[in-house]
């Protein structure tokens, strides 16, 4: 089974790819941003990232009317072990 498939069978790709895309973001990184980098709807990123902040993982600043993405110390922690089994696998 090539990598990618077992990695996916351990994860849901899409959000774990958020979190990861989010610690290794240079930039400000917008809702917008990640649906294109992961391949996703808008609205479905949005649905996850709300998730996700419930469970502590992101920030949302709101800047004007975007709202900036961040991750907190738990989701950093997170993305960190998901990008490593990655690796791994």
């Amino acid at each position: 089974m090539p990598n990618k498939e077992i990695f996916n069978v351990f994860f849901r790709e899409k959000p774990a790819m958020m979190l990861v895309e989010l610690k290794n973001a240079k930039d400000e990184v917008y809702a917008s941003s990640i649906a294109k980098t992961v391949d996703c709807t808008y609205s479905h990123v949005v649905k996850i990232l709300q998730e996700m902040q419930k469970a502590g993982l992101i920030n949302f600043e709101k800047q004007g009317r975007l709202k900036l993405l961040s991750l907190t110390k738990t989701g950093q922690e997170v993305a960190e072990k998901i990008d490593g089994i990655r690796a791994i696998l």
